[in-house]
């Protein structure tokens, strides 16, 4: 085989229908949109319209909720900690953090921080520093002989005024100036 010779399998690209070419193409004049009407026109967006009729869309119940000031926390269990420890991946010397469990792979997301959850058991004696932990994890640490760090959230509101305020006297220094 030659580089010249390389092509696709057969079937691999497929050219697209090029419509209104003629009665012998099979999608000359109408061009596959029918005779006349709301749809054969161009420029027609009906999706979910059913003809005046209410649309299952609209008929159908509401349900649930999505809360638009929802924290998001990467979970981490302890067991998966204290398997990763194991693995040799995780140090526990030192505190472990939202950073450590990242690189580690455990912590995916989060932008609010890391929960620790109480599934699995924990032998190592470990420092945490972590944005939240359930009942079970804090327990199961303790027992271990280790420390949680709960990391207070930051305000946003306060985090804004603080950022317009240095902003506001960044510009009086460079008025100055």
């Amino acid at each position: 085989m030659k580089l010249n010779e390389l092509k696709d399998n057969a079937g691999a690209r497929k050219a697209r229908m090029r419509v209104g070419r003629g009665i012998g193409s099979g999608k000359g004049k109408t061009a596959g949109r029918g005779q006349k009407g709301q749809t054969s026109r161009s420029g027609v967006s009906i999706f979910g319209f059913e003809g005046g009729q209410m649309p299952l869309h609209m008929r159908l119940p509401k349900r649930g909720f999505n809360n638009p000031f929802a924290k998001d926390y990467a979970e981490v269990n302890v067991g998966a900690i204290q398997k990763m420890i194991d693995a040799g991946r995780l140090d526990s010397k030192g505190t472990i953090d939202q950073a450590a469990l990242q690189a580690g792979g455990l912590a995916r997301g989060g932008k609010d921080g890391v929960r620790l959850l109480g599934k699995g058991e924990l032998k190592a004696k470990l420092a945490l520093k972590v944005a939240g932990a359930s009942k079970g994890a804090r327990e199961a640490v303790e027992k271990a002989g280790g420390s949680i760090e709960i990391i207070e959230p930051k305000n946003p509101a306060e985090l804004a005024a603080a950022k317009k305020g240095s902003a506001r006297a960044a510009r009086a220094e460079k008025a100055k100036a």
